[in-house]
């Protein structure tokens, strides 16, 4: 039995689908005006871990948003879009921004080896679903107009309060989650859709019973879950961030529109903290998988390192850290690949029958990706033939998919192969003294240099 922690009930509980075979599990995706950084991925790192896990024993439906319009800079409904926001910084369009971020987000999941979702929803091609969600809403009496836009009123659903705690709306009451909008009848309140700028023309608009103008963030999400998933869904996955607002705000507007629970299990990921706090896009100082790639790390590399701590506690990220996971990580592959050369020796049936129950133990236990790394790590030592420890670690990869039978391929970044050309130039003009700093970059980046007479040869640590 896979025991999952649901943010809702606020404890591990026993999973078991609607469906007896099928899971449904919606992602919340990346808004797409810039970059994903490594904390973003993080979450999707543990969402992929999760659907491995899932599919062990089922067929998993999973759903994943790309938010390309909606999505404002304030909790309270106000300032630029994103996209907009986006677009002006880079001078192109934001359909352009869109394609371009979004593009650049799938090569980064795909490096990680975070599998694809099943569907791919994108905001600005669900108009049409949104608008049908709100007209639902109005002509249940849950909406009012402002000057800006039109309002889910929150005082009208009773148990607004379940995900996040009373504590919190209290907080929010009082002013301390957000600055009050004297049109909002609460401070809670949120839109559902906005009104374009009577002075200006939005690069992303559309015609609607109320006006011109855009959907709200939170409707895009319950729109698209439940056109592909139905009306109540497995899974919800996401940030911590998303709790208080983005998902509190889904479970209002879903469940008010068809009267059944939204979501029976709600799966939030803690935040990649740096030493100076989480780390994020408002800040202007986020790492992202190129940083990584340039400074000589492989992405899986990064994923060790999310692997080895669960995806509920904060993790600190610091290249000391990702040191050591890079280490772990080449080290285990070397392990492997030394088990390859060896006699396989009979296959033990028994003994992988009982280390496969004894990892997937370990990953049905909330996803203890640290536990089962640590007997993946441990079942090597042990005395059984190679053939049986391969067979372990194949099964063991489907899940943890770090490569670990996959030949290392020797590629080096860009940046170290000019680094090592302008070594080279460096000793020609005898300046050894730029050579030797040259050297010392490159083992920063894990790179051990060898001159011989053949010129330079390179290895990784």
């Amino acid at each position: 039995m896979i025991k999952l922690y649901n943010t809702l009930t606020r404890r591990k509980d026993n999973f078991e689908p609607l469906k007896e075979s099928l899971v449904s599990m919606y992602c919340c995706g990346p808004t797409v005006y810039n970059y994903a950084h490594i904390g973003n991925l993080r979450t999707y790192i543990f969402e992929d871990i999760l659907k491995r896990t899932l599919e062990q024993v089922y067929q998993v439906r999973h759903v994943m948003n790309i938010t390309d319009v909606g999505h404002l800079v304030s909790d309270n409904d106000d300032g630029q879009d994103k996209m907009e926001l986006g677009a002006a910084r880079e001078g192109k369009s934001a359909w352009d921004i869109a394609k371009f971020y979004e593009e650049s987000f799938f090569k980064d999941f795909d490096s990680l080896n975070c599998k694809r979702p099943t569907i791919t929803a994108r905001a600005t091609q669900h108009i049409k679903e949104m608008i049908e969600l709100v007209k639902t809403l109005e002509e249940k009496g849950y909406t009012y107009k402002t000057s800006d836009g039109i309002y889910y009123d929150t005082s009208k659903f009773a148990t607004y309060h379940n995900l996040v705690g009373k504590s919190h709306i209290e907080g929010l009451k009082s002013g301390a989650r957000v600055e009050f909008n004297s049109e909002k009848r609460n401070a809670s309140d949120f839109a559902l859709w906005k009104f374009s700028p009577t002075n200006e023309k939005r690069q992303m608009e559309w015609d609607s019973p109320w006006g011109v103008g855009f959907p709200g963030w939170h409707i895009e999400c319950s729109a698209m879950a439940m056109k592909y998933l139905g009306a109540t869904l497995d899974i919800h996955c996401g940030g911590i961030d998303h709790i208080a607002v983005h998902h509190t705000n889904e479970i209002a507007q879903s469940e008010a529109a068809t009267g059944k629970p939204y979501v029976r299990n709600w799966i939030h990921g803690e935040f990649l903290v740096l030493p100076a706090g989480k780390m994020s896009k408002s800040s202007g100082g986020f790492l992202t998988v190129a940083t990584l790639k340039e400074k000589g790390y492989n992405p899986l590399d990064y994923r060790y390192l999310c692997l080895s701590a669960h995806y509920r506690t904060q993790l600190e990220f610091s290249w000391e850290a990702l040191d050591f996971a890079r280490a772990s990580l080449k080290s285990l592959k070397q392990k492997i690949a030394d088990l390859k050369n060896q006699p396989q020796g009979p296959l033990d049936e028994n003994a992988l029958k009982s280390a496969k129950e004894t990892f997937f133990e370990a990953m049905s236990d909330d996803l203890n990706t640290s536990k089962a790394l640590a007997f993946v790590w441990e079942f090597l030592k042990t005395q059984n033939a190679p053939a049986t420890k391969l067979e372990l670690i194949k099964y063991a990869d489907t899940i943890l998919a770090l490569d670990l039978l996959k030949k290392e391929e020797k590629e080096l970044p860009k940046e170290a192969l000019a680094l090592i050309e302008e070594r080279q130039i460096a000793r020609k003009n005898k300046d050894f003294k730029k050579s030797d700093e040259i050297r010392a970059k490159l083992e920063q980046m894990g790179i051990l240099i060898k001159d011989t007479p053949q010129g330079p040869k390179w290895s990784l640590k």
